[in-house]
């Protein structure tokens, strides 16, 4: 399946992503259409789409673009699960422009830490959420 990765907020599919993370996701219920809509407004998003244009994911990262960025709302709705295209629309995150120069990356998971580790996240001490990718050097 061809597919093609957007940060153009205009092409996402918010009612889509609102049902989602309010219905079908651990992290976001009782999320309401209107703060979906404020969190898309207020963070650099990327819809993952087909040939056709259907959404297929979503997620987004709230960064000042140079020392942190958060990754949140990662998303490939049910019926295109389990085909890779987490692990495309991660890797193309990561590699990013405007991202891959960040000092630290941080996310929070429940269920997908082997997805995250193949991009070089690695577990906050006993944390079972917390996953970090840090590119800074310490002296």
């Amino acid at each position: 399946m061809e597919t093609y990765i957007s940060t153009n907020k205009e092409d996402l599919d918010v009612p889509k992503i609102h049902r989602y993370i309010s219905e079908d996701s651990y992290w976001g219920k009782g999320r309401t259409l209107e703060d979906v809509q404020k969190t898309i407004n207020n963070s650099f998003c990327f819809g993952l789409y087909s040939e056709t244009n259907e959404q297929l994911g979503f997620a987004r990262v709230v960064t000042d673009f140079v020392v942190f960025a958060y990754m949140m709302d990662v998303i490939i709705f049910k019926n295109h699960q389990g085909k890779g295209l987490g692990d495309k629309l991660i890797s193309h995150i990561m590699e990013c422009d405007a991202l891959s120069k960040i000092k630290t990356f941080a996310l929070k998971t429940k269920d997908a830490h082997s997805l995250y580790e193949r991009f070089g996240f690695e577990k906050i001490e006993n944390s079972k959420l917390w996953m970090t990718k840090d590119n800074v050097v310490l002296l």
